[in-house]
């Protein structure tokens, strides 16, 4: 339990490498609390990228320090080749059996490609990595409350909240949303990762599904069900991010096509959520708490604090794009996603070095530049 009255829940949010921020963001966490052992958070909520945080966390929740620790070292000595097959045969073979598809499709139609790219390397990281057993150690350790992994379902279309929780953690259900108790392993961070199109479905029981961000209308919601009374939110962009309309001649590509439509599954349901979640406080504040029991108004004032970069991540993302194995440029270079135009896309899937070190160190930069707000939040 924190010193700060009721629990703290870390939401992560999806984002492909992007989610190398969130670890420079925990680092920071770290390096401000006086006690490296203590988790600051007892509920963890993660999706997509953020689900492997959430779990790296939550798997060593009885020593935070250490947890964020082997994460780092994951994420700085990170090549796309532990994510994903990266090799000339690897996406040479998935290239051609698209093009057979669209160009033959009854030829296929016994074994159609699942996915662009494979994602094999990416569970054999997870096995090596993650003990899912400390999960469980953690929660009778008083060290965690509840985690959360959110993935959806592809033939149900719900999202759906897989926790393993501590007994008082109680299961929910909303329309196109639930949360069900769960033993969290490798298939539930696989599926919640599984970006569409890009990464292959996984099924868990009777259902495939895909990444969590798709179609998570209210990405707070299961750290609210889970009892959280404060949230302490990594974003995957800069708050409030604008730019300038300005008249263009070319048609866009299809790099920028799909960042676009990844940026809108990843980035915008977090932000509307976190805007209808501030108007119902302010709602709620307005309320005198006398009367709000009175009334049985099943709501409560959630504090909130939001930590997301202070730079542009597909503007790093386009300066870094060459980091990438040749193979993928080449795959890359033919949609348009090796220019400027293109950075948003390439963002999701530049998993080296170079890339994810820049990142990691300005989550670090952007919460210790905030590190009195955050040491007070978090009461630290």
């Amino acid at each position: 339990m924190n010193g700060t009255t009721g629990r703290t829940a870390l939401i992560l949010t999806g984002g492909g490498a992007r989610a190398a921020y969130q670890v420079g963001v925990l680092l920071a966490v770290a390096k401000l609390s006086p006690s490296k052992r203590r988790n600051p958070f007892p509920i963890l909520c993660g999706t997509s990228a953020g689900a492997i945080n959430a779990a790296g966390v939550a798997c060593l929740a009885d020593n935070y320090g250490k947890a964020v620790s082997i994460l780092a070292g994951v994420w700085r000595n990170m090549h796309a080749s532990d994510i994903y097959r990266a090799d000339t045969a690897g996406i040479a073979g998935s290239g051609l059996r698209w093009l057979s598809l669209l160009a033959m499709g009854w030829l296929v139609r016994r074994n159609p490609p699942r996915s662009l790219l494979d994602s094999a390397p990416l569970r054999e990281l997870l096995t090596r990595h993650l003990d899912f057993k400390g999960i469980e150690r953690s929660i009778r350790r008083g060290a965690l409350h509840a985690v959360s992994i959110t993935a959806s379902g592809y033939e149900s279309g719900e999202s759906i909240s897989f926790f393993q929780a501590h007994a008082s953690a109680q299961p929910w259900r909303r329309v196109q949303r639930f949360g069900i108790r769960s033993s969290i392993g490798t298939d539930h961070l696989l599926a919640s990762s599984a970006i569409p199109f890009i990464f292959p479905a996984v099924r868990i029981h009777r259902e495939f599904f895909g990444d969590g961000s798709m179609r998570q209308l209210a990405p707070i919601s299961p750290a609210i069900h889970l009892g959280a009374e404060r949230v302490f939110i990594v974003g995957a962009s800069r708050k409030n991010e604008h730019q300038d309309r300005r008249r263009v001649e070319s048609y866009p590509s299809l790099a920028q096509i799909a960042g676009h439509a990844l940026s809108s599954i990843f980035l915008d349901g977090l932000a509307v959520d976190i805007e209808r979640m501030q108007r119902i406080n302010r709602t709620l504040l307005s309320i005198p708490p006398e009367i709000r029991e009175q009334s049985q108004i099943p709501l409560r004032p959630v504090k909130t604090l939001i930590i997301s970069p202070s730079e542009r991540i597909d503007r790093i993302a386009a300066e870094h794009a060459g980091a990438l194995p040749a193979p993928v440029r080449f795959l890359l270079r033919g949609i348009g996603a090796m220019n400027r135009h293109g950075g948003a896309l390439t963002s999701y899937l530049l998993f080296e070095r170079p890339f994810t070190r820049t990142l990691i160190d300005l989550g670090y930069a952007d919460t210790m530049a905030r590190d009195t707000e955050v040491g007070d939040f978090l009461g630290l």
